[in-house]
């Protein structure tokens, strides 16, 4: 009896030493290092937008970007642009003006470069349409202008006379005005007036009254003169209720021979 339970005591104690040893091993098992991390940091993101619709040379545009927040040596350029300089906004924004450049139509390319916080290298492109558009149409010439304050008169009288040109002076001739010239006074927005003296010893007829502006003849008016006082009236015919018959008459509207 006392033999049995000295080996049942032994194989308890080796279990307990053989489980001892598995603890002991399992605690001083070294443990696999953990690898290096890689970075966490996205694939860095940038934009740059610029006017969809066509623009012309000499239009001032706006220009904005979109990066990682703390991102430096930002920098816009394009074939199309003058110098961009950008000015920091909120939350990873930055914006600026640029003028397009004298340019043939076409889409240029429009280009950002720069880098993250992190180093990682910033790029992104854009598309910028020029378009010239039809050229403007050279203005109209505005063809002078002459006007007379009547067509007709007689010696001594008062014609005003008004030319309207871009010119910086006009006049006008005529052998039908005393002294054969007559200058005009500008107003100063291309309006010229003056007064004409019909001369003294003008004839009746006809005249041409050539008008000047720049120095050169652009118009010629006619214009009449009747030199012998009044014209002659010619007789209004009366109504059939007017008429009179003569004495002596016998519904012939004529008198006797003998009267």
């Amino acid at each position: 009896m006392r033999k049995a339970l000295t080996l049942t005591a032994v194989a308890l104690t080796t279990s307990l030493a053989l489980g001892g040893a598995t603890t002991a091993f399992a605690a001083g098992t070294p443990t696999p290092a953990a690898s290096p991390t890689a970075s966490t940091h996205p694939a860095a993101s940038a934009r740059v937008e610029v006017p969809s619709s066509p623009v012309k040379p000499g239009d001032a545009i706006s220009v904005t970007v979109t990066a990682p927040a703390g991102s430096k040596n930002l920098a816009v350029s394009s074939a199309a642009l003058g110098g961009v300089s950008l000015t920091p906004g909120k939350d990873g924004s930055w914006s600026g003006t640029a003028q397009v450049a004298d340019v043939k139509d076409g889409s240029y390319g429009v280009s950002l470069t720069g880098s993250a916080p992190d180093g990682t290298k910033l790029q992104a492109t854009a598309q910028l349409t020029v378009k010239k558009g039809d050229a403007p149409k050279p203005p109209t010439p505005v063809s002078s202008t002459l006007r007379l304050s009547t067509d007709f008169g007689r010696p001594g009288d008062k014609v005003t006379v008004t030319v309207k040109t871009t010119a910086k002076d006009a006049y006008v001739k005529s052998a039908a005005f005393a002294g054969g010239r007559v200058d005009l006074k500008n107003d100063g927005h291309g309006t010229f007036t003056g007064t004409a003296t019909v001369a003294k010893d003008v004839k009746t007829g006809y005249y041409g009254v050539d008008a000047f502006a720049g120095g050169k003849k652009f118009d010629t008016a006619k214009f009449s003169v009747e030199a012998k006082g009044n014209p002659d009236v010619k007789p209004v015919p009366l109504k059939p209720s007017e008429h009179k018959t003569p004495k002596g008459s016998v519904n012939t509207g004529q008198a006797p021979a003998d009267a």
